[in-house]
């Protein structure tokens, strides 16, 4: 450990890959658990910055304010523990330094992904049967409409793009997290880069399993779907296609730019950087 109040990169990827071999072998029960508080803990976040950001016309604004409470998710993932699928994507150090097999890659992400559904949508249910919808007169369940309805009709470029652009910013900001020696390190590590995703509207998979089931929750109550078409011009029809299993596709789109942009963007090029033996010409 040197002397620095933070560890030097190659020593966070030595850390990460450690970690991530702990992660690669974690019990299936325990593994499943963590994964739901980390769907959780993102939606907590989610709702959050939701309410602080719903009535706010200027869009600049509204997304900086959404982005300076929405990191929480993450601070609690890191903190109090969870298994996050993007933040997991990072398991492809481990694999590529031959610590764990790519089989054990699989298995996680895709148990991981599974349970941090069920824990984000879980919230889903207790925010929408707590009233919080009914903030402004129904306004945050009509704002709650739109920004699923966004993300339900996201292209696939768009969607595979700003999934890459947003778990780059994810995943370093968890090796930033790494490289921290103490708690308020690790929060203002974490801050930056999630404010930044959010501000630039990146897609997360994981947070679109809270903001788009909570859409079509949402746009399951009249009063909600009235206010959506009085102050976004939302149509009734547009709020009962939101409700079609085709609203769920956008999920490949985004999941799929996550994965490179945790992979192939960070964890990849980090391995190459300060795993690799670089020899001189």
């Amino acid at each position: 450990m040197s002397e620095n109040q933070f560890y030097t990169p190659a020593q966070v990827v030595d850390h990460s890959i450690q970690g991530q071999v702990t992660k690669a072998n974690l019990p299936l029960g325990k593994m499943l658990l963590l994964g739901i508080l980390a769907g959780a803990f993102i939606a907590i976040g989610g709702t959050a910055s939701s309410v602080a950001a719903h009535n706010i016309t200027n869009v600049g604004v509204a997304r900086t304010v959404a982005g300076a409470i929405f990191p929480v998710g993450l601070m609690l993932v890191i903190l109090v523990g969870g298994e996050l699928f993007t933040g997991n994507c990072l398991l492809i150090m481990a694999a590529l330094d031959k610590k764990i097999t790519t089989l054990a890659v699989i298995r996680n992400l895709v148990l991981v992904y599974l349970s941090n559904f069920v824990g984000a949508f879980i919230i889903d249910l207790l925010v929408f049967y707590s009233g919080q919808f009914n903030y402004s007169n129904g306004g945050l369940g009509a704002y709650t409409i739109k920004v699923a309805i966004g993300k339900a009709t996201i292209s696939p470029v768009a969607g595979i793009t700003s999934g890459i652009l947003c778990n780059i910013l994810v995943c370093l900001a968890i090796l930033m997290a790494a490289a921290a020696k103490d708690v308020n390190g690790k929060i203002w590590a974490i801050f930056f880069p999630i404010l930044a995703f959010v501000v630039c509207g990146f897609e997360h998979c994981v947070a679109n399993m809270f903001y788009i089931p909570a859409g079509m929750l949402a746009a399951t109550n009249s009063t909600y779907v009235a206010k959506a078409e009085e102050l976004y011009g939302i149509t009734a029809a547009q709020c009962q296609a939101l409700l079609s299993p085709s609203s769920c596709i956008c999920f490949s789109y985004v999941t799929l730019g996550n994965i490179l942009g945790g992979m192939l963007f960070v964890g990849a090029i980090c391995y190459a950087i300060h795993k690799t033996n670089w020899k001189k010409a």
